[in-house]
């Protein structure tokens, strides 16, 4: 029964991501940003979708289960603080850009060389995340259909590769109307039957209010301090967020989106830590039983609610998935191999190698997900990468014009080479052993744990802030920008012609 629910749940997904693709009419715009026509409603619930994936839930539950509300909550409080911060300073201006891809503000700010580094990076960055939401999807479906993991992998990208493929950006918002609003009473139902059988109980220690989970080392405070500096600041780096922010048809819609799914991510995320605290205390459901959530699901809960939590949680999953197969195949395209957009004198080159460029992302995502099968970890780490070599760039680039390419191109490489380093060197990573990439020492023990965030994000802040005081940017970059702009905004024209641009008239200095 519950597999069989759960696959109808994705079965209307599909039908609904695959009916949209009307929409798209043969235009890269209509397929990457939805033709900036989208409302607050589709904004918000797409937003919400992104956030609310398997790693705040699946990830989630397993982290606090072992350490305590912080850690677990934090990847979804995290997310919530991105979404806030996005909201109050930065979804107003980049909306106004009218940007295809968040690589494209790198390439208008600082030059042809900052845009192919920052692509780099995003792309190693997305290809993660996506690989943590395919791991849920994997264990779902080996625990509940007898699926091998590989196997289960596999078979959940190829599902949303049908629709993203078919619509795009306009699938993805369609089909996370009804992923947000299962996810939603998923919340609701499980924290409802979880309180009227058991109550919220909270083992000693490990609550919301016990604060020494964030001022206490022995605790896990550099972790939990490290998770949410990562998603709370790395995560505005994030390129399926921006993809929605882009499509929203008004600065003011990208603006009031953030804000609700902001809210709505904070509040999923608190439920689903109370329900791993009371799940651990009362039934001792431990994470060597397999993903704490699906335990408690398979064993305990009543078969509905199961269907209902597991569809919310594989919904949220193919959001995320959908959008990070998106962004990244959008930037390998746009951004890495200069592809543009051209609407008249035959189908649009930016459109069709899109597509195309979807198949590579999708096996490196299923390679790195069956390498290394954790979610939250996953999750924390794309956006620690971020944090590290994009986050001074972008954030304090939008508003601070005196650094150049030279500044942001110093930042990304330090921070991140600082942050490649202490990752190779750290035994754990956010708690767990590193077997992603460690080469054993003597140097670095476990206690660095959640320090080598905060370092490296402290590093890459700082280098750019020094470099862009010791090196402004010359007026020949400032010349540049101008010019990329006035090129965007010819892109933009929907009777953009086959022949080449004139050259952009240049501003006077």
């Amino acid at each position: 029964m519950i597999i069989a629910g759960v696959g109808l749940t994705v079965l209307v997904v599909l039908a609904v991501g695959i009916a949209v693709a009307r929409k798209i009419d043969g235009d890269s715009a209509h397929f990457l940003v939805a033709g900036r026509r989208l409302g607050v409603p589709l904004v918000a619930v797409s937003l919400t979708a992104a956030a609310v994936d398997s790693n705040a839930t699946v990830g989630n539950t397993d982290l606090t289960s072992q350490f305590g509300f912080w850690s677990g909550a934090s990847l979804a409080i995290g997310l919530a603080v991105c979404l806030l911060l996005t909201g109050l300073f930065l979804a107003k201006p980049v909306n106004r850009m009218k940007l295809f891809t968040l690589a494209d503000f790198f390439r208008i700010r600082y030059g042809r060389p900052t845009e192919v580094l920052a692509s780099l990076v995003m792309l190693l960055s997305f290809v993660t995340l996506l690989a943590g939401n395919l791991v849920a999807c994997g264990f779902l479906l080996e625990r509940f259909a007898n699926i091998p993991y590989a196997w289960g992998v596999v078979l959940s990208v190829s599902l949303v590769l049908a629709y993203t493929v078919a619509g795009g950006l306009f699938s993805d918002a369609y089909t996370a109307a009804i992923q947000t609003v299962i996810t939603v009473i998923a919340a609701v139902a499980l924290l409802g039957w979880v309180a009227v059988t058991y109550g919220i109980v909270v083992p000693e220690g490990l609550g919301p209010f016990d604060l020494g989970q964030l001022t206490d080392s022995a605790q896990g405070a550099p972790i939990n301090w490290a998770t949410l500096v990562a998603l709370g600041i790395g995560d505005i780096v994030a390129i399926d967020f921006m993809q929605r922010i882009f499509g929203a048809k008004s600065p003011e819609v990208a603006r009031r989106s953030c804000f609700i799914a902001a809210g709505f991510t904070a509040a999923i995320g608190t439920v689903f830590a109370l329900v791993a605290l009371t799940a651990t205390a009362v039934l001792g459901i431990t994470v060597d039983d397999g993903p704490v959530l699906f335990t408690l699901l398979a064993d305990v809960a009543p078969p509905l609610l199961a269907v209902v939590v597991l569809s919310g949680i594989v919904a949220a999953s193919f959001s995320t998935a959908s959008g990070a197969i998106l962004a990244t195949s959008a930037i390998a395209v746009r951004n890495l191999f200069n592809q543009r957009r051209i609407v008249v004198g035959g189908p649009d080159p930016l459109l069709r190698w899109t597509r195309l460029a979807m198949v590579p992302i999708v096996v490196l995502g299923c390679v790195l997900a069956i390498r290394v099968s954790q979610t939250g970890i996953l999750l924390t780490l794309a956006f620690d990468l971020m944090l590290a070599g994009l986050a001074a760039p972008f954030i304090i680039g939008m508003f601070w014009r005196r650094p150049g390419a030279v500044a942001a191109l110093t930042a990304a490489g330090v921070g991140l080479a600082v942050r490649l380093v202490l990752l190779a060197l750290t035994p754990t990573l956010y708690g767990v052993p590193n077997d992603l990439l460690y080469v054993e020492n003597t140097l670095v023990g476990a206690g660095f744990d959640g320090w080598a965030t905060l370092v490296s994000g402290a590093v890459g802040f700082g280098t750019f802030v020094l470099v862009g005081f010791l090196r402004p940017r010359p007026e020949s970059e400032r010349l540049s920008e101008a010019e990329q702009v006035l090129e965007l905004e010819r892109e933009l024209d929907e009777d953009l012609e086959t022949a080449p641009a004139a050259t952009a008239p240049v501003p006077a200095a």
